[in-house]
């Protein structure tokens, strides 16, 4: 279904950097589809975007 394509990869399995280099996707695992929904765990930041701990 539309709803479970990842939004991470769009449903290609595989994510890019800013260099061209290719990865698995690390939401989906490479498999293009979200088959577990957990909640999204929201993480503190700082004006950089640096996570915190």
């Amino acid at each position: 279904m539309a709803e479970d394509i990842c939004k991470a990869c769009h449903g290609s399995g595989m994510q890019a950097d800013d260099e061209g280099w290719q990865y698995q996707c690390s939401v989906c695992h490479g498999t293009g589809e979200i088959i577990d929904k957990d909640e999204a765990r929201i993480m503190a930041v700082d004006e950089n975007n640096r996570l915190l701990d």
